[in-house]
């Protein structure tokens, strides 16, 4: 019986710590990742960019992993494996998490991940034309 207590207080740890830890959805969530170069930063080719394409790839076709998984249906940063993750990915809906954050700092964190975060680089999986169409969808979808 003893044991079982013990087992049973170690679960209910587990879950407070766990469950406290995680930050997806939090607003505002503070910055982790590395500036993209300056002539980077200002690029946008979302202007060009296949909404639509954007769409599928966020939510099913991007390789290694789709955005889903980790940044959530609704952009807020609480996707299924998004939630073990330390940082936790950004909450995209936040508008004061998002603040300054161009479609070229979005393209050159996608295309080459982000050293001490869970994302990793896309840009030997995926072309620089989706990845433009992932950001028009994330910037159209949830960022406000």
């Amino acid at each position: 019986m003893r044991l079982a207590t013990r087992f049973a207080f170690f679960m209910v740890l587990t879950l407070f710590f766990s469950s406290s830890a995680f930050a997806g959805g939090i607003c505002p969530q503070p910055r982790k990742t590395k500036s993209a170069p300056a002539v980077i930063a200002a690029r946008d080719q979302t202007a060009t960019a296949d909404l639509e394409h954007g769409k599928v790839l966020y939510m099913s076709d991007a390789k290694p992993i789709a955005c889903v998984l980790c940044h959530g249906a609704a952009g807020d940063g609480t996707g299924k494996s998004g939630v073990a993750l330390i940082p936790p990915p950004p909450n995209f809906t936040c508008k004061e998490t998002m603040q300054g954050i161009s479609a070229g700092q979005m393209f050159y964190i996608t295309k080459e991940g982000s050293v001490g975060t869970g994302m990793t680089p896309y840009g030997n999986t995926m072309s620089e034309k989706d990845i433009w169409d992932v950001v028009k969808y994330i910037q159209t979808a949830f960022v406000k």
